[in-house]
């Protein structure tokens, strides 16, 4: 691991394990035997094509298991053939001949192996279930670990006063609960669209319009069949398509992860500022060091590693959504380069949401620290003020208060004498003459509990 080019297969081979078997040269060899031995199948079910008879159980037991134990020995066998015939997925073809060789019915019909189809066909499904898979088996899982601890967090600082910074400048209080509660939703609305986002595939020829299916078999309805065995995947048929599927559902799926790292990246400047003012402590960690020269130092490195790793799964992610759409006519291998490296992309948001997970799990609020600097803040409650003067109709109260205290130091005494010259109602004085700027929370609490 040493001498790996990538650091998703060295310093972060640990975090990227997961994807290996989906996004690497085996998983996808394994996908294209899948969908090919598949295709194999729906062929023999469709009684008009006499030439493949129905497949006893014996032969799909067969073909189901080559799939299934498909091993990395046997994709070595794939790339050893590729060597010779310089095409990747005509060598997934010809070594799926070989072992339907070995079987005694299906030796027969090893020629309709791939038939009728583009090397595409083939390559739009593997890819589609590589998504499926990294949706379903990875992505949504370490999301929901990130979502429990946030969300676990949210619940104990529901009510927990915090001073805003709008600007960087003081600002109306809050509660901490109630701003992760924000991030929360933020996360949310976009987990929701990436379970929901549909994956394409097609299998349709050459130029998608079924020509060599229709001149072997023109009593075959190829387009129902094609949706059925498309939709037997797992996936949603797509009718209308070139020699490719067009890769629009691969950029919605990747502008949905591009969002989500926006999202994250945002979450992680906020977490970080919050640490250098001190609400947030981060816990020690036996033997860590944090700085090499000063020896008093935590640094909060999982958010600062989170950050770099969702940027540059976010640059991937901007060029795949630019960039695989776009095809010359009805097809060029511009995308074919490009599609090899959506698990490197994957990769960097999957080492991202595990360094936030693992920064989250460190963090320890300062309750004390919280409230010396929102009580310190007096000035914040200006806004009470003069909102409150303003119902009772007391001239100019904007412009009272930005005199009183706008570039002003000004403590609670200063502000309790204005208070006390005001001609207000008196519960309405005395509501504000308590008032404190952790009490000045609206209905922070309130919001931070909605489910």
């Amino acid at each position: 691991m040493l001498t790996a080019l990538s650091p998703l297969d060295g310093r972060y081979h640990r975090q990227t394990e997961a994807l290996r078997p989906i996004f690497s040269e085996a998983g996808l060899i394994h996908r294209r035997v899948l969908v090919e031995l598949r295709w194999l199948e729906a062929l023999a079910a469709e009684p008009a094509i006499a030439e493949v008879p129905a497949l006893s159980p014996d032969a799909i037991a067969f073909l189901r298991g080559l799939a299934e134990r498909f091993s990395d020995s046997d994709a070595a066998a794939v790339k050893a053939i590729e060597s010779t015939t310089n095409h990747d997925v005509k060598a997934v073809e010809y070594w799926i001949k070989r072992q339907l060789g070995e079987h005694a019915e299906l030796k027969h019909v090893a020629e309709f192996v791939h038939f009728a189809c583009t090397s595409e066909d083939i390559n739009n499904l593997a890819y589609a279930l590589m998504l499926k898979d990294a949706r379903e088996s990875v992505l949504v899982a370490a999301l929901t670990r990130v979502l429990m601890a946030l969300r676990a967090m949210s619940a104990e600082t529901a009510a927990l006063p915090m001073l805003s910074r709008t600007h960087g400048q003081t600002a109306s209080p809050t509660t901490l609960g109630k701003e992760l509660r924000n991030v929360i939703a933020r996360i949310e609305r976009q987990f929701r669209q990436l379970e929901a986002q549909p994956l394409l595939g097609k299998i349709n020829g050459a130029v998608g319009n079924f020509n060599a299916h229709v001149i072997a078999y023109p009593e075959v309805n190829w387009r129902a069949l094609a949706a059925a065995f498309v939709e037997s995947l797992g996936l949603t048929h797509n009718a209308h398509t070139t020699q490719i599927e067009p890769h629009d559902f691969i950029a919605e799926y990747c502008d949905i992860l591009r969002r989500l790292s926006v999202v994250l990246i945002d979450l992680c400047r906020d977490v970080w500022g919050y640490i250098s003012l001190g609400y947030f402590r981060q816990q020690r960690v036996a033997g860590e060091v944090g700085s090499s020269t000063m020896p008093h130092k935590i640094n909060p490195i999982d958010f600062e590693n989170a950050e770099g790793n969702f940027g540059l799964a976010n640059a991937l992610f901007g060029h795949f959504a630019e960039k695989l759409p776009i095809s010359r006519f009805q097809r060029d291998l511009t995308d074919s380069t490009v599609l090899r490296s959506l698990g490197s992309a994957v990769g960097y948001f999957l080492i991202g949401l595990r360094s936030l997970e693992k920064g989250l799990g460190k963090l320890k609020v300062d309750p004390e620290r919280m409230a010396g600097d929102l009580g310190a803040a007096t000035e914040v409650l200006a806004e009470a003020v003069q909102t409150v003067m303003r119902r009772y109709g007391l001239p100019e109260p904007y412009e009272q208060l930005k005199a009183l205290t706008r570039g002003n130091a000004i403590d609670a005494e200063g502000l309790r004498v204005f208070i006390a010259g005001l001609d207000l109602p008196e519960p309405a004085k005395q509501r504000l003459l308590h008032l404190q700027p952790a009490d000045y929370i609206g209905l922070a609490a309130e919001l931070a509990r909605i489910p």
